[in-house]
Order: structure tokens, then sequence, then C-alpha cells
């Protein structure tokens, strides 16, 4: 049975992120596919594969890495890092360079895919939350729906 209250998940709710926040982001992009016909379907593998990945220490301590740099941005903290060079353009390219390493970290180079879709869209929670924390949990939905789909599909028979 999986642990229904990872020590990452507590984390991201102090921060406001809870897991039912983390799948309603991920089904904004739901696309139906064999196996996950269903939005309950789909609900029930995002919950369960969520729990899986939210108990990776990995991947606990990339997301703990981002929130503190976002928060460190903010308060202007980080070497080099001016306030104009941060909110605006061109801005730093390591929030994306994380959220790459985050999506192929769990779900290899179809989680990047959906990382890309995820980030440009910017569903749910996505839209509310800092530069950098906002492509490091885009990053985590996206590696995650990922994983739902690509095991949805081989337990269906079919192919990507």
């Amino acid at each position: 049975m999986k642990n229904q209250n990872p020590p990452l998940l507590t984390y991201l709710e102090t921060k406001g992120i809870t897991l039912q926040a983390l799948i309603d982001c991920a089904l904004e992009m739901y696309v139906p596919h064999p196996g996950i016909e269903t939005v309950a379907k789909a609900t029930e593998a995002l919950k369960e594969e969520f729990l899986d990945v939210l108990g990776d220490v990995n991947i606990s301590i990339l997301e703990w890495a981002a929130f503190h740099a976002q928060e460190d941005a903010e308060k202007g903290l980080i070497p080099g890092l001016t306030q104009e060079r941060f909110r605006g353009r061109p801005g730093p390219i390591s929030d994306e360079i994380l959220g790459v390493a985050i999506a192929e970290y769990i779900g290899g180079t179809r989680g990047v895919f959906e990382y890309v879709r995820f980030d440009q869209a910017k569903p749910g929670i996505l839209k509310f939350l800092g530069s950098i924390t906002n492509d490091a949990i885009g990053a985590l939905v996206a590696g995650v729906s990922s994983n739902v789909y690509t095991r949805a599909i081989k337990t269906a028979g079919t192919t990507c």
C-alpha cells in the first residue's frame, strides 16, 4: 500500500499545494487513452502515481530546492541575480533546466514531452506559482501524467 501522506506532500501542503490540486492540474491536460478512458480512471491512476513519486527522496530534494530558490530569488539573495533579471526578460533559464531534470527523472523522454505541454499551458495551480516553482511542480505533474498514460497504454496492450 502506498504511503497516503509522503513527507513531500506534507511539505507541499504547507505551500498550499494539495494532492487534489496536483491531480486537478493533470486533469486539465487529460486526454482519454486506452486504459484510462474516463476521468474517474485517470483520477485514480494519477493519485496512485503521485503518491509513489512524492515518496521519492530525489524528487523531494529537487522540489524543496526549487521552493527555496524561489524564496531566495524573490528576496534578492541569489548571488548575481538582480530583481530586474529575475522578473524580466530574458530571465534565467535554470528554472527550465530544473523542470527538464525533474520530468526526465520521473518520466524519461515522454515526461519531458509532457513537461513542455504543461509549461506552455500552465494549467491549474501552475498559474499561481512563481517562475521557479511553477516549472518544478509542472515537471512533477507532467512526469506523473506521462507515467500514467504510458502504464495505461501498456496495460491495454497498445503502443504509444
